[in-house]
């Protein structure tokens, strides 16, 4: 089929154009994606069909938000840090095996970031909430001081009593 421009397309045609309403004529469904924030249990995150309509399930996908959001406080705090191995002294493997560590808590605190961002595109006003109470959460266990030494972490590595008026 010659479709202009001397280009011959070897008999492909275009597909029928679609029925009207929007039916696919496969069996397929059409889904509404929200776009904006909204209030209910219905929803779908992060995966096609959940948690569905199940109540239970939208609990379940809330607690999981907020334990991913608790999680990321955590892997970024000076607690874990100083958990992890230093290079200081040991030699190359010892360097190495330390580098290696914190950059797989770098990749995992990443990776959860983005997971929790796409859980956050479900545009549901329950997953935000859960989301900002989690990271609330962590901060205050793990940044704030109630499992730490009590001065407040603040995200450049500075201690609340180590800035100064224009510094950090």
């Amino acid at each position: 089929m010659d479709m202009g421009g001397g280009h011959d397309m070897g008999g492909m045609m275009a597909p029928p154009p679609s029925p009207p309403g929007g039916g696919g004529g496969m069996g397929m469904r059409m889904r509404y994606t929200h776009m904006t924030f909204f209030w209910g249990k219905n929803s779908e995150i992060l995966f096609t069909g959940w948690p569905g309509a199940d109540g239970g399930m939208y609990a379940l996908a809330l607690v999981a938000v907020l334990a991913l959001a608790f999680v990321l406080e955590f892997l970024g705090s000076r607690r874990l840090d100083a958990l992890l191995p230093r290079a200081a002294a040991g030699g190359r493997r010892r360097a190495a095996a330390a580098g290696a560590a914190r950059a797989g808590v770098h990749a995992l605190r990443v990776g959860g970031a983005y997971l929790l961002m796409l859980a956050l595109m479900s545009f549901n006003g329950g997953v935000l909430l859960v989301a900002v109470a989690g990271h609330a959460a962590g901060f205050l266990a793990f940044k704030a001081g109630l499992f730490g030494d009590g001065r407040a972490q603040v995200e450049d590595g500075c201690s609340k009593e180590e800035l100064e008026t224009a510094a950090c």
